[in-house]
């Protein structure tokens, strides 16, 4: 039996602020990160990767 898994998914809906230039034009590049709390973002302002704590 397939379903959602919840796993792949975070509480945060809207885009995450860049930490290094402050713009909203991020995208979620993985649900999950080195660890269970924290999320891949990429700024397309600055062209930077960042983590997220969520």
């Amino acid at each position: 039996m397939r379903g959602f898994d919840p796993s792949t998914t975070t509480s945060e809906d809207g885009p995450a602020d860049c930490p290094y230039c402050g713009s909203t034009e991020t995208e979620r590049e993985h649900p999950k990160g080195p660890g269970l709390c924290r999320s891949i973002h990429f700024c397309r302002s600055c062209e930077q990767p960042f983590e997220r704590f969520e």
